[in-house]
């Protein structure tokens, strides 16, 4: 228990520690370089997803509560308000736009990208959640047409069928093998068919090999699942 204690104590101190070393270093270099850390981020860094991920952290290393809740408010606010949100960062933070022109520019640039990735990721996981429901039009049509893109000189016999194997479904029903993605799933076969069908129409090929042997369906799926885990990381972004 006295252990416990000691560790528990010991580590606190050391978060103090660090965070009076982090706030006096951010004091020195603001002084020496006469720039906060946004500025520092946007002038020091190139436009692109390396800059967004840093202004991404700057909620977390900010020092006081009103930049933190302006700050994280800003990252999640609608791109229709990014303008306004900038001056209100400004003007919290005291900088003037007259003579920092460009940090607006900058900063409006790597909100925008943040704004735009997290509701991509939004829109992307509604549609994992939502279910393949054959009763509804769009999604058999959806469905149908995958199979005409993979299979375009074979008639398919019949909604349930055997032949949908072919295409790499375990199953008579293309329905149960949407479960782990949802309609991203169909989404994205049907785009990877539609805009790579030369690639798409070769590993299908492959798959059904002896000496390959896969799922075509279940190996997309897991190659979909692997990009949206990335994407949920942000690693994507470091692109």
């Amino acid at each position: 228990t006295d252990l416990s204690v000691f560790r528990a104590l010991s580590q606190f101190l050391v978060f103090v520690y660090c965070s009076l070393l982090w706030r006096g270093l951010k004091f020195i270099l603001r002084k020496v370089t006469g720039r906060c850390e946004l500025q520092r981020i946007c002038y020091n860094n190139k436009h692109g997803a390396r800059r967004s991920l840093k202004i991404g952290t700057t909620p977390n290393i900010s020092d006081s509560r009103n930049n933190k809740t302006l700050l994280r408010s800003a990252l999640s606010v609608d791109s229709d308000r990014v303008e306004k949100t900038i001056d209100d960062i400004m003007a919290l933070k005291k900088i003037n736009p007259d003579t920092n022109p460009q940090l607006g520019v900058s900063l409006g640039a790597s909100l925008l990208q943040i704004v735009g990735y997290r509701a991509l990721l939004m829109q992307v996981e509604k549609l994992r959640r939502e279910a393949y429901d054959c009763e509804n039009q769009e999604h058999e049509e959806m469905l149908l047409k995958l199979w005409k893109e993979l299979r375009p000189d074979t008639p398919l016999s019949g909604r349930i069928s055997k032949q949908w194997c072919e295409i790499g479904f375990q199953g008579s029903d293309p329905k149960t093998d949407f479960r782990g993605m949802g309609l991203l799933g169909l989404h994205n076969l049907l785009y990877f068919a539609e805009h790579d069908k030369a690639t798409a129409l070769q590993m299908l090929s492959d798959s059904l090999q002896p000496k390959h042997k896969y799922f075509f369906l279940k190996f997309m799926q897991f190659l979909y699942l692997k990009s949206l885990v990335a994407l949920a990381n942000a690693r994507l972004m470091l692109g």
